[in-house]
This record gives structure tokens, C-alpha cells and sequence, in this order.
């Protein structure tokens, strides 16, 4: 009997969520997804050290001889994922995410220069704009930006959604993908409830699944990607989802699991479904957002623990950059 990994791959496209090449290269996803803290984690490995110093050294060139290792080290840190990506992109068939810097999340205009600048770099290395999308946090400014970036034909995956009302404001704004986060979900309302929460009853769960058939039931053409798994059994509830992006951990655990997968979502399901359809303007966005504890709570906290990543690889970096000087 094919693996539960093999049987999902039947019905939901995979997708691997890390920075290390290796793993991809072992599970074999259609797509990998990388966000700051997964890039800062592959950047300090030894085996990926000429990837980094290749970026360094680049930067130092751009940067001038005067620049400083902090100002080098920032402009490094923008190549890095994309240099991570076109490695990415020789192992998977399908398409890499890129992240914007998350500090830029509550900024249209800087978050539309970066994600052009994330593009051109693409561009330069002769990869087609069908193989990126452009990750994005949701917020109001960041789905406002990505919804001009679409119209540019560059497509985009807002990250950071936990609520309904990021999920539609995202599908009227035409974007690529979503990724809502189950795991984060997850983990707020077991804080907050001091409950444990299995299968069909987890809050992530149940998330992604109002969120699918909402997509499903009205037409919308923006991808749903489950995303921030805590184990396996949130993955299998959600089997059938346009698609799921899955650390190597839980990859390796669904590889070698046996058993029947069975498909829990469905469009055909969704569209027979009795749903509300809402219309998400900034004011309603807004009015939702605060009276939504939990996704008020971790998009906030998203957004602060990828700055605080970006800023521990910018350290990083500076470091390296240091040793490379010492050395020379």
C-alpha cells in the first residue's frame, strides 16, 4: 500500500516548508515554501556556507568598500533568500515562496518596492515569474500591495492569515494563494482555553476548512494552502486542500505511515453548501480584525517573530561577513 505521503500527493499538491535543501531534495515536494526563520536556520549550516558567503561577497561589491558590515549584511540578507530560492527551484518542478521583509508588513509602498526588487533578482536569473510567488503578511496594506503586484503579473502568497476576513479580502484582491496558519491557530485557543484539540475539533483545522469551502462555494480562483502543522493528524484532516505546505519532520512521519487517506475536502461538497457571502472593505476588515482575539494575537506575534529572525540573520551575517574579511 502506498505511504499516507504518496496518497496525499494524489489528491493535494505538497509542498515542502524549509529552507534546507536537503530535505527537499529527500521528499520530493511539487513546491517549498521558505519565511525568515526557516532561511536563518539553513544559513547557519556549514553545508549551505558558500551559498552565504557567495551573497556576502556580492553584497560587499554592491555595497562599496566603505560600507559597513551592518549595512552589507542588510543587503545580503534580501539576496539570501532568493539565492536559497533558485537552488530550491533546481530541485522542485513547481514554485518556491520568497518572503518580503516583514517589517514592511503595515507599508503598501515599501512592501510593493521589495517584492519588484525580489522579482527583478528572479528576472535577472533568467527563472519565469510562474515559478515565484511573492509571500506577503496579511495585513490590509501587505493584501492592498499584493493585489497591485497581481495586476503586475507578479504573483503573490499572503502568509500570516488566521482569520476569514484576511482569507476573503485576499480572494477580492485576485491573489495567487493564501496560507493559512493551523498550527498557530491551534496553539492559541489551547493557551487560551486550556483544552486539547484533536482531529476535526482543532481550530486550525476547522479554519482552513470554512476558509476551502468558502473559496470553493463562490468560484474564487485564489489557492488555499494549509501551513504551520503541529503533526500529521491536522494534515489528514485537511487532505484535498488545493495545498498543503509540510515541515520535513511531519513529511517523514506521513512517508512512512500506512492506512487509507481519505478526502475531506471537496469542492464539489463546497458548492453545494448554504454559505454567506461577505463583502471586506478596509472598514469591515478592521472592525473583524479587532473582534477576532486570536487573529489579532498572532498576526501580531507573526509579524514581530519574523522581524526579530530577520534581525538575528542580519547578526548573522555581519558575523560571517567579519570572518570572511579576517580571513582575506
Amino acid at each position: 500500500m502506498a505511504s499516507l505521503l504518496e496518497q496525499l500527493k494524489g489528491i493535494t499538491t505538497v509542498v515542502a516548508d524549509t529552507g534546507d535543501i536537503n530535505s527537499i531534495q529527500q521528499y520530493q515536494p511539487t513546491d517549498s515554501t521558505t519565511n525568515p526563520s526557516l532561511i536563518a536556520a539553513a544559513a547557519d549550516k556549514p553545508e549551505y556556507q558558500s551559498i552565504v558567503d557567495d551573497v556576502l561577497t556580492q553584497a560587499r561589491k554592491d555595497a562599496g568598500s566603505k560600507a559597513s558590515d551592518e549595512t552589507v549584511a542588510h543587503l545580503a540578507f534580501k539576496a539570501l533568500a532568493v539565492a536559497f530560492g533558485r537552488k530550491i527551484l533546481d530541485i522542485v518542478p513547481g514554485r518556491v515562496s520568497t518572503e518580503v521583509d516583514a517589517r514592511l508588513s503595515y507599508d503598501t509602498e515599501a512592501t510593493l518596492v521589495q517584492a519588484r526588487d525580489i522579482i527583478a533578482q528572479y528576472d535577472k536569473a533568467g527563472i519565469s515569474r510562474d515559478r515565484i510567488l511573492v509571500k506577503i503578511a496579511s495585513t490590509w496594506e501587505g493584501i492592498k500591495a499584493a493585489e497591485i503586484l497581481e495586476k503586475e503579473g507578479i504573483h503573490c502568497n499572503l502568509t500570516l492569515l488566521f482569520g476569514l476576513h484576511q482569507a476573503i479580502a485576499c480572494a477580492e484582491a485576485k491573489v495567487t494563494l493564501i496560507s493559512p496558519f493551523v498550527g498557530r491557530i491551534l496553539d492559541w485557543y489551547k493557551k487560551d482555553t486550556g483544552k486539547d484539540y484533536v482531529g476535526a475539533d482543532d481550530p486550525g483545522v476547522q479554519s482552513v476548512t470554512t476558509i476551502y469551502n468558502y473559496y470553493k462555494k463562490f468560484g474564487y480562483k485564489t489557492q488555499v494552502m494549509g501551513a504551520s502543522f503541529r503533526n500529521t493528524g491536522e494534515i489528514i484532516e485537511l487532505a484535498g486542500c488545493d495545498l498543503l505546505t509540510i515541515a520535513p519532520k511531519l513529511l517523514g512521519e506521513l512517508d512512512a505511515a500506512q492506512g487509507t487517506l481519505v478526502r475531506k475536502l471537496d469542492p464539489a461538497h463546497a458548492a453545494s453548501m448554504d454559505i454567506e457571502k461577505l463583502t471586506i472593505d478596509k472598514a469591515t476588515f478592521d472592525k473583524m480584525h479587532v473582534a477576532d482575539r486570536m487573529a489579532n494575537d498572532k498576526l501580531k506575534e507573526g509579524i514581530e517573530g519574523f522581524s526579530k529572525a530577520l534581525e538575528d540573520l542580519e547578526k548573522l551575517l555581519a558575523k560571517r561577513l567579519s570572518e570572511l574579511v579576517a580571513v582575506a
